[in-house]
């Protein structure tokens, strides 16, 4: 008998699939860095979320026993997770940020940006008034403009990306949170598609993953879409022509927020006299920095 029809019989209830998909995790060698970073709170994840029950479900109710239809979905969840290191994200269709659900799909990254902290503080102190338009760049599912929509709820917000079944995703998003009236897809390389546009505030967390990074990466994040990830041998190719057009898309006042993760070190030695704003994070990560157009002007200026 295979260890799956093993498991068919020998568990029954919710209680059951949580404590042996936990204990197969455990085994496993899993990275957890997609929305949980342990095998218990990956496991309870997943069963749940693979049952539609919330995760603050009665306790009392997860001896509730399971069908068997229900079972096996649970088993093709457990072994695409730890056999084909899909990120459970994708396995359920749903990412949370900010609090918020998002639907992600393998044509979008899942959102885990560390722009979230300066969301949460509406981007203080270097947004000196209240954006009207926003941008976001690369935008993927659209967390980052839609979460952006929802605390600036004046302002009309673009969501780019050069990749349109991404934005089929986002669109979806817009929808389910109900910023449809605010909120619009727009397929564009970079800024090729915003002739004439400005923003008040420009987000972005482009590809920037260097190939020495992207090849050391665990096998999960080689599920994600590597366009969406790479950018040449230093990871700063998509930045380095970013940089060159930004400031003509932003108003007098506006600022850009920008990510690059771990190709900081790489980017700081690129623009030794850029004075980059890097941003301490409050909830962790790194490589997150602010400018100016002013700025970026005088980047521009330099590099003629």
């Amino acid at each position: 008998m295979s260890s799956r029809q093993s498991a068919v019989r020998d568990l029954n209830t919710i209680k059951d699939f949580i404590r042996w998909t936990y204990s197969r995790f455990q085994k496993a060698d899993l990275f957890y860095g997609h929305g949980t970073d342990n095998p218990w709170d990956e496991a309870v994840h997943l069963v749940m979320g693979g049952l539609s029950l919330p995760l603050d479900f009665d306790r009392d109710m997860l001896d509730c026993a399971l069908t068997y239809n229900e079972k096996k979905r649970l088993l093709k969840l457990i072994d695409s997770r730890i056999n084909k290191r899909e990120p459970l994200p994708y396995l359920l269709g749903e990412a949370w940020f900010m609090g918020l659900p998002f639907k992600v799909t393998k044509d979008t990254l899942i959102p885990r940006s560390p722009i979230i902290s300066l969301l949460e503080s509406e981007f203080a102190p270097w947004l000196n008034q209240y954006p009207r338009t926003i941008l976001d760049m690369c935008t993927g599912s659209g967390c980052l403009g839609i979460a952006a929509a929802l605390i600036f709820d004046e302002a009309s917000v673009d969501l780019s990306d050069i990749s349109e079944a991404a934005l089929v995703v986002a669109n979806e998003n817009i929808v389910r949170h109900q910023v449809e009236d605010r909120v619009q897809v727009i397929h564009s390389d970079m800024f090729s598609a915003l002739t004439g546009k400005q923003y008040d505030l420009i987000i972005c967390n482009p590809p920037y993953v260097d190939k020495q990074d992207f090849q050391q990466a665990p096998a999960e994040f080689h599920n994600e879409p590597e366009l969406a990830l790479t950018s040449g041998d230093d990871g700063l190719n998509f930045t380095h022509k970013f940089l060159a057009q930004a400031a003509h898309y932003l108003h007098d006042d506006g600022i850009l927020v920008y990510e690059v993760g771990n190709t900081e070190v790489a980017l700081q030695a690129a623009y030794p006299e850029i004075p980059f704003m890097w941003v301490e994070l409050e909830q962790g990560g790194n490589g997150v920095f602010v400018l100016t157009k002013e700025q970026l002007n005088q980047l521009l200026h330099e590099q003629q």
